[in-house]
């Protein structure tokens, strides 16, 4: 592997609590999947392997299409009504009780992410802690889960008569898990689904599900009733079945946005949230402060090697600041140290896989053709380990026609270029097919409320780069990036139904009208 030098062989050794969900196939651990009541097996078994250094180190059971139908229809009849008829302060006992599992066994899980996602140390426990604090901020949630009382004296047609509207569960949450945040987008997803009063089908990512196989395990020791919940490992060119089952009647999907098109040519009529694809643009007014803006623009590039639906891809830079920037977020690029990410002192570790590190130069190499310069980076160090890139395309119609721009590069990759005002600014970004979110670096108030006026995205961050975070501020896309809003009490409005229920009282004396 060349120019990345690991500690030693990957392997992954569970600790006993996990031992009753994993049978050894020659030494190799195997995780069974959950069917709503028990943890099964699948004639067949597929291979997990660590983007560290691609080896096999565990594998999974794949469910058959029989025993997607049994748990389906299990989760359907009683599932779902478990889950409803669970009183609302004990399901949210039931989430306390989960982060205080996740907290006892809080190594474990992030080292599960760092084998099995390649998350650096410091991220990967980031991720686990970000997990906790999303379950302690359930009560949040519950501000949501309320209705309306409407009077019937404002039409003559509704006099003596009132109404009532109130939120109920679908019933059954199809959770679709990207590889990027295995653990904490299925905490997530479980939450404010489980807590609205659904039941839950989990489809953890084939790529890296360990952690999901860990969490659903946690959850039933939490006390979640075990016909609600199910994890369903089905690789995703196999879940055509799975999303257009008529008893799934939510999809919560975070993923790309070819993704998120094929779900909902297969779904059929359901309700979605979607976080799709993004690739954010960060623009920067000739007011900013230049070093502070550069280290966060970085840190939006790098974070977890550009495999963030909100990392940052575009970088547009008014003229009079534009060289200086330029020359600090090359300084604040060589701060990358990439190699094992078992090692504490690693800040990049691989992609995913190879295939995208293929699309990485793939994408430079376009960009050289046409003119673009190479500013830093742009070197494969291992088949699936790239420095953090940066290229200039000064020519504004070159850069929308190069794939850097068109799509979404899931990896530490953004272009530069100079504007010459805001509103080449906000033609540029607009002009981009999705709109998840954008950062403003800069203090002049007036550019920064037309930014806000005109950005066609789901949430802009002034003097920061884009990090959902936890969801305390929601987030979500427009256009391309998506469907509906991921959110402390902004979810709750997809995975519950609105049901008014009007009482008339004509002629029984309660209203004397004048």
């Amino acid at each position: 592997m060349s120019g990345i030098k690991l500690k030693k062989p990957v392997r992954l050794s569970p600790s006993e609590y996990y031992r009753d969900i994993i049978d050894y196939v020659d030494e190799r651990p195997v995780f069974r999947f959950y069917a709503a009541g028990e943890w099964a097996k699948g004639a067949r078994v597929r291979d997990i392997r660590s983007p560290i250094d691609l080896s096999t180190i565990a594998g999974f059971y794949v469910p058959g299409r029989d025993a997607i139908d049994n748990t389906l229809e299990r989760v359907y009849r009683s599932g779902r009504w478990s889950a409803r008829n669970t009183p609302g302060e004990r399901r949210l006992g039931i989430l306390e009780r989960m982060a205080d599992l996740i907290e006892e066994h809080r190594d474990e899980i992030a080292e599960a992410l760092i084998l099995n996602a390649g998350k650096p140390v410091k991220s990967a426990y980031g991720e686990v802690d970000a997990s906790i604090d999303r379950l302690r901020r359930a009560p949040l949630d519950v501000r949501k889960l309320v209705g309306d009382y409407i009077p019937g004296d404002w039409d003559e047609h509704t006099l003596e008569s009132e109404g009532l509207v109130r939120r109920e569960p679908y019933g059954v949450v199809l959770a679709i898990i990207p590889f990027n945040y295995p653990f904490f987008d299925t905490v997530n997803k479980f939450t404010y689904s489980f807590l609205a009063g659904n039941a839950i089908v989990i489809k953890p990512p084939s790529a890296d599900p360990i952690p999901v196989f860990y969490l659903v395990k946690l959850a039933l020791e939490a006390g979640v009733p075990p016909e609600a919940i199910a994890l369903l490992p089905v690789p995703g060119n196999e879940a055509d079945s799975l999303v257009s089952d008529r008893r799934i009647r939510v999809i919560s999907l975070t993923g790309s946005t070819e993704t998120g098109l094929r779900v909902l040519k297969k779904a059929g009529i359901k309700q979605f949230i979607m976080e799709l694809g993004g690739g954010d643009p960060a623009i920067v007014l000739d007011d900013a402060d230049l070093a502070m803006a550069a280290s966060k623009i970085a840190t939006g590039i790098m974070s977890y090697s550009g495999q963030r639906c909100d990392s940052i891809k575009l970088v547009l830079v008014e003229e009079p600041v534009y060289e200086e920037l330029k020359r600090l977020l090359i300084e604040e690029l060589k701060n990358a140290r990439i190699g094992d990410p078992r090692d504490p002192s690693i800040n990049m570790g691989p992609l995913i896989d190879p295939q995208t590190a293929d699309e990485v130069m793939e994408a430079v190499s376009e960009a050289l053709r046409a003119g673009a310069t190479l500013l830093h980076g742009g070197r494969r160090l291992g088949p699936n380990y790239v420095e953090p890139t940066l290229v200039e395309v000064k020519n504004k119609e070159v850069l929308k026609k190069l794939k850097l721009f068109r799509e979404e590069i899931f990896a530490s990759i953004a272009a530069i270029s100079p504007v010459k005002d805001i509103d080449e600014a906000i033609e540029i970004a607009n002009a981009r097919r999705y709109g998840l979110d954008a950062a403003i670096f800069g203090r002049d108030i007036n550019k920064i409320r037309k930014l806000i006026r005109h950005l066609e995205v789901g949430a802009i961050y002034i003097n920061e780069y884009p990090r959902h975070g936890i969801g305390y501020y929601p987030f979500g896309g427009r256009k391309d990036s998506g469907i509906g809003r991921e959110g402390i009490g902004y979810s709750i409005d997809q995975v519950t139904a609105l049901k008014t229920i009007v009482y008339n009282y004509k002629g029984r004396g309660i209203w004397e009208y004048m």
